[in-house]
């Protein structure tokens, strides 16, 4: 097919539900008194197709049906080249000829509608060239190679990524691997999504003509995936519109009170108005330029403010934005409105020193007047309104020269992949079939907020809010987390099951590869990414006997006993020919400070000073015995208790042992407790040659993999005599 537009048979197009819906849905079902739309007037689509049919042009000349759209793009982009435009309409008419909708419009209404969507957000040419071709290659005779070849590589890659893949091919995963490759094109650029969701808009807007059940499917898919995807890319406008569609199909009843009520509070007057009038007062008078606008709450909006507030009231409707130039001006005027009205402090958020995840920036605060009347006010520059509504679509084309800075490995720096999106890019890669994928992404988009952890080394880990350390082992270390046996958040060791907060700092801590150490079950219950609980599924599934360090940590105590026995040389200076011998609750060496208590029989057993006994046994009135410590003899050995705590793993008791071993240490007993989330504490009573030997004993087995401290015992006081 040539570029100007000359024929070639088109197949009908297929009956799928995004490509074939209806002109307009009834009142039910769409919000046409939409407070959000008010004063924008609708596209007749049949004049469209009236328009698509007839209006054939010269070469050169833009054609009528497409006026609209280049209005709509020269008001963003003044100096924009429109000959992409004609040329992408030409070969998308033609190509579409003869195709109708369910409704009864021409085909080519569907693909100018949601180019004049994105046209109105602010796109650029490459997108709107896109955006028109985007249906050409699913549903026509028109190829990829056609694309590129007429339009490059840029345009052809997006109108790839929209297409859908065929259900002949893939029957139940077509609608989830469609998904998926939208996702992966969208990583590489998010353009692709901007089409996705203007064309799902455009069709929500129209899906009066489907069957009941068709709509209530399609609503759910685009509650549950498309708004989520909306919302994190930034496009507010797509998605308030989307909100309101989807509830008007899903809760009819709820939507009908609600659109009731924003009636009557139409009709008795808003009181936003008066509001408006004295911001702008106070703003004049402070000499700050600003404008400053009512923003009428869209159906969902008022339903939800309903649901937590009650009865509403007029303010309640809506809020007022207030325009800026410069990012300083933000401040100035959220000071002027705290100083004239009364703030209500808890209703003050600053998204401009900490902007959200999907790029709004915005202050956000409500103010008091003296009757009551409370408004809610955001404050934002224009640009910062621009991509509030846009969101990325508002960003422009990513690939233009200088539009970012380049990567130090000379690759493009994207600031428009967030953290969400390559964590979904790199579990996506795991899942190991089309339901997991979908249930995955449902979960992943459920995420409404992110958190940043910081990584010891330097770098940074994007969380979803409620992820754990289990999560964040998985998204710094992938599979290799399999060995994660604990973590330290703020320097502080935590259970892997710890929750992270926004700005914690995380070290993630691995037992070495030879010990097979593998998660737990349990570890799904505090994994909230998809890319965690699908590494560890499959790692169960795989190791049905669980992991080795379960099967291999001791579960009953076990005691080994030495009938050696301990030297003792502290000096009593009260009773200096007084039996002495060390407490078997603190089991003191030299240096250690050292207290006595005078026992039956005349014998004086020595304390560390820090030993719970000596508090409960002063407490009691028993009268403290003063010791010191003489020079050692040669051959006398001490007797001294360690705790170890550790993270359990195959082989650690025999590892530990070893290392007590070679410095010279014997073993009068040894406990281990049974282990706890994953955690085992043993207790170490040994004798030691020398008590200089004491540091370099307990640095031996803090060396030891798994062992994360070893601290001198302290034994409860009940032991002491």
């Amino acid at each position: 097919m040539s570029a100007d537009g000359s024929s070639t048979a088109a197949r009908p197009a297929p009956n799928s539900a995004d490509a074939v819906d209806g002109q307009a849905a009834p009142a039910a079902a769409t919000p046409a008194a939409s407070p959000r739309r008010r004063g924008r007037p609708r596209i007749d689509l049949r004049r469209l197709g009236l328009a698509a049919l007839l209006g054939s042009t010269s070469r050169g000349r833009l054609p009528d049906a497409i006026g609209h759209v280049a209005d709509a793009h020269r008001a963003h982009h003044p100096e924009a080249d429109l000959e992409p435009l004609r040329r992408a309409y030409l070969l998308a008419e033609s190509s579409h000829r003869g195709q109708m909708r369910k409704s009864g419009e021409p085909y080519i209404t569907h693909p100018l509608a949601v180019t004049l969507i994105l046209a109105e957000l602010g796109a650029e040419t490459t997108t709107l060239t896109a955006s028109l071709l985007h249906d050409t290659v699913e549903d026509t005779e028109v190829t990829l190679d056609q694309v590129r070849e007429e339009f490059g590589a840029e345009v052809c890659f997006i109108v790839d990524g929209v297409t859908k893949l065929e259900k002949v091919d893939y029957g139940a995963a077509a609608e989830p691997e469609t998904f998926r490759k939208m996702l992966v094109a969208t990583g590489n650029d998010v353009r692709v999504m901007s089409i996705k969701l203007a064309d799902r808009l455009h069709n929500m807007r129209t899906l009066g003509v489907m069957r009941p059940e068709k709509q209530a499917r399609i609503a759910k898919v685009t509650r549950d995936v498309l708004i989520p995807l909306a919302e994190r890319l930034g496009v507010q406008a797509l998605k308030s519109e989307l909100e309101d569609l989807v509830f008007a199909i899903l809760h009819p009843e709820e939507y009908a009170r609600t659109r009731t009520l924003i009636a009557e509070n139409a009709a008795a007057g808003d009181p936003l108005g008066e509001f408006a009038e004295e911001f702008r007062t106070v703003l004049r008078e402070a000499d700050i330029a600003a404008e400053v606008h009512i923003r009428p709450r869209h159906f969902v909006s008022v339903h939800r403010s309903r649901i937590k507030r009650g009865e509403l009231r007029g303010a309640d409707f809506g809020r007022l934005l207030v325009l800026v130039n410069e990012d300083a001006d933000c401040y100035g005027v959220l000071g002027e409105l705290h100083t004239c009205f009364t703030p209500v402090i808890s209703e003050f958020k600053d998204f401009i020193a900490t902007p959200k995840f999907n790029l709004y920036q915005s202050l956000h605060t409500a103010v008091t007047r003296r009757d009551g009347e409370v408004a809610e006010v955001l404050i934002r520059t224009h640009q910062m309104h621009k991509v509030a509504e846009a969101g990325v679509v508002a960003l422009g084309n990513p690939y233009d020269a200088g539009s970012d800075e380049d990567g130090a490995d000379g690759e493009r720096v994207d600031p428009t992949r967030p953290g969400w999106l390559s964590r979904l890019l790199d579990w996506q890669r795991s899942a190991p079939d089309a339901d997991t994928f979908w249930s995955s992404l449902r979960e992943e988009l459920a995420q409404d907020r992110e958190i940043t952890v910081y990584r010891t080394d330097g770098g940074t880990l994007s969380l979803p809010a409620g992820a754990s350390c289990v999560d964040a082992a998985y998204a710094q270390y992938g599979e290799e987390a399999h060995a994660c046996i604990g973590a330290r958040v703020n320097g502080r060791l935590v259970t892997l099951s710890t929750v992270l907060r926004d700005g914690d700092t995380v070290h993630v801590l691995l037992a070495p590869p030879e010990t097979g150490s593998g998660p737990d079950a349990e570890w799904l219950d505090h994994a909230r990414t998809p890319a965690a609980r699908i590494a560890i599924g499959r790692w169960l599934s795989s190791h049905p006997e669980g992991p080795v360090v379960a099967a291999a940590a001791p579960r009953p105590q076990l005691t080994v006993e030495s009938m050696r026995p301990a030297a003792a040389n502290a000096v009593v200076d009260e009773h200096p020919n007084a039996p002495v011998r060390m407490a078997g609750c603190c089991t003191p060496v030299p240096p250690d400070a050292v207290t006595g208590f005078t026992v039956r029989g005349g014998a004086v057993t020595v304390h560390r000073v820090e030993c719970p006994a000596v508090a409960r046994m002063s407490a009691a009135g028993r009268a403290p015995v003063a010791v010191h410590w003489t020079q050692l003899d040669d051959g006398a050995e001490y007797r001294v208790t360690l705790i170890a705590e550790s993270f359990g793993r195959p082989h650690l008791l025999a590892d530990l042992t070893e290392a007590i071993s070679l410095e010279g240490a014997a073993i009068i007993s040894a406990t281990v407790e049974p282990p706890v989330e994953g955690r085992v504490r043993h207790s170490y009573t040994l004798q030691l040659p020398d008590a200089a030997l004491l540091p370099a004993l307990m640095r031996a087995m803090r060396k030891v993999p798994g062992v994360y401290d070893v601290g001198r015992g302290k034994e409860s006081a009940a032991a002491a005599q």
